[in-house]
């Protein structure tokens, strides 16, 4: 087994176990975040219907580094949900660990008036 497929089997495991846990409902959807190599992804599902209320990228958010854009697409998105009543989620982390731009992101959220 190479070093990569060893790795995106340690972040299925882990996804597996958050999402065991975690679960969004309409009065507190659930923030599902996923990275690329490029970009980070973030999204609010009501998983009780199945629907993405929202979604946004670091495609479209201005900053220089990943730090900066993670940061950014937090803010975004948190705009964005309390433009829509939103204001408390469950966050997913996508079993990516809680350091970088995940941490980042999540901070984002926060500072934009998100609470989880």
């Amino acid at each position: 087994m190479n070093k990569l497929n060893a790795k995106k089997q340690k972040v299925e495991r882990r996804h597996k176990k958050i999402r065991a846990k975690v679960f969004g409902t309409e009065e507190k959807p659930r923030l599902a975040i996923f990275k690329s190599n490029k970009y980070v992804y973030g999204q609010l599902i009501n998983d009780d219907k199945a629907v993405t209320i929202l979604s946004l990228s670091s495609m479209k958010v201005k900053g220089k580094t990943f730090m900066e854009r993670s940061t950014e697409t937090g803010k975004e998105i948190a705009k964005l949900a309390l433009a829509k009543k939103i204001e408390a989620v469950v966050f997913d982390r996508g079993g990516f660990k809680y350091v970088g731009r995940v941490k980042a992101f999540a901070e984002g959220a926060r500072a934009g008036g998100l609470k989880f």
